[in-house]
């Protein structure tokens, strides 16, 4: 997209030399009116006259002249325009006189944040879930934060915009918390919440964070491009099923949590029941039949899989005389 900002070429002058010409116009104005009105009440009425006539211009144009008087603090522009036309961006900061005929509008290229409410989207699998996001951005390019964009209309109070940083500056979050809205639901949309399957092979909402939020910034950029807006960092930082659902699919991830429990638990379990009927074996301590074999194992695996303590019941056996 083309960039139609650039620097204002118009004259600049030390704004501390322009206050001290300002108070020197008006002392002379001022002195010039005493004494015009001193020599209308004297002989010479005609002198007088003129000279009270070009005290009254030179105060007025005194007064225009105050009206040049500018300051900038770092990180701050003013966007000049004449009678209409874009004249350029200023960023000096400092204290300065321009033509008070430029009309000047300040913004601010100061970094703000915007901590977005959670609202509720539909991921791939259509699960509802409450996603969030914190932006951090920055005005760009002034061109099109002015020009480009209706901030008069989106402004909570358009008279003040043009005269009111704050007002501007608000007109243009409202931009970015509209955009930033759309950019989440898209993204969002793309993926499921995690991973039903336990496949690992594809992206979800809650692990893979990194790649989300990359791609979320991508498409910020994409919409916010418009407004002349960089986008310095965003990133999800809420992430829930909603209400709604929020009870079922945590009995469903205590469900799959106690599944995987089980299969470490039997796997643990078998490879002990045959790690003991290999010690007994080598070692020559009983010799088992099958059956006996088969009953050993099945009282192991009830006592290392069962989730309650194991009451052993001790068999002395019967003597034959």
């Amino acid at each position: 997209m083309e960039n139609k900002e650039y620097s204002f070429k118009g004259t600049v002058l030390n704004g501390f030399l322009m206050l001290f010409v300002n108070f020197a116009v008006l002392v002379l104005s001022i002195v010039g009116i005493v004494y015009a009105i001193i020599q209308l009440d004297g002989s010479d009425g005609a002198q007088g006259g003129w000279l009270l006539g070009g005290s009254i211009l030179l105060l007025i144009a005194n007064v225009i002249m105050w009206c040049g008087l500018n300051q900038l603090e770092p990180n701050e522009a003013k966007v000049m325009n004449w009678f209409g036309k874009y004249a350029g961006t200023y960023t000096e900061t400092g204290f300065f006189w321009i033509n008070p005929f430029y009309g000047t509008k300040k913004v601010s290229l100061r970094a703000r944040n915007l901590d977005a409410e959670p609202i509720k989207v539909n991921d791939k699998t259509g699960n509802p879930v409450m996603i969030g996001l914190v932006l951090v951005w920055k005005l760009k390019d002034t061109y099109k934060a002015l020009f480009e964009v209706d901030t008069q209309t989106m402004a909570a109070n358009p008279n003040t915009v043009g005269s009111d940083t704050k007002g501007l500056m608000n007109a243009l979050e409202n931009f970015v918390r509209v955009q930033s809205d759309a950019a989440l639901r898209q993204v969002a949309g793309q993926y499921a919440y995690d991973d039903e399957d336990n496949s690992g092979d594809e992206l979800t909402l809650r692990s893979s964070a990194d790649e989300i939020n990359q791609q979320l910034e991508e498409k910020l950029d994409e919409r916010l491009a418009l407004a002349g807006i960089e986008v310095v960092e965003a990133r999800i930082n809420y992430l829930a099923y909603a209400p709604e659902i929020a009870a079922v699919m945590l009995r469903r991830q205590q469900a799959t949590a106690i599944i995987t429990a089980r299969e470490k638990i039997v796997e643990g379990a078998v490879s002990m029941v045959k790690m003991a009927l290999d010690k007994l074996s080598d070692e020559n301590i009983v010799e088992l039949d099958d059956d006996k074999k088969a009953a050993m194992v099945s009282n192991l695996l009830v006592v290392l899989c069962g989730d309650d303590s194991a009451q052993p019941v001790v068999n002395t056996g019967t003597l034959n005389h």
